[in-house]
């Protein structure tokens, strides 16, 4: 590897803002927001959506008004019909 041209990667704390959950890992992203814990200091990083959140992970259905969508296209079809 080329020396001089990689980023510099570092501990980053990710924070879910929807559940609070936090992910100590780390990242080359770069945040001013700091926090020490465990008497490492964390870049703190905020994310609206992990995978603590995510419908696909955490299996949470969303139900999809379907029956608003085809009374909607019969009804622009009919129209035509008649």
């Amino acid at each position: 590897m080329k020396k001089g041209i990689h980023p510099v990667a570092r501990p980053v704390c990710f924070c879910d803002i929807s559940t609070g959950k936090r992910f100590l890992t780390i990242s080359t992203l770069r945040s001013k927001n700091k926090e020490s814990i465990n008497g490492v200091e964390y870049e703190f990083i905020y994310r609206d959506v992990t995978s603590n959140s995510h419908p696909v992970y955490t299996g949470e259905k969303r139900l999809v008004d379907t029956a608003g969508r085809v009374e909607k296209f019969q009804n622009k079809f009919q129209r035509r019909r008649s």
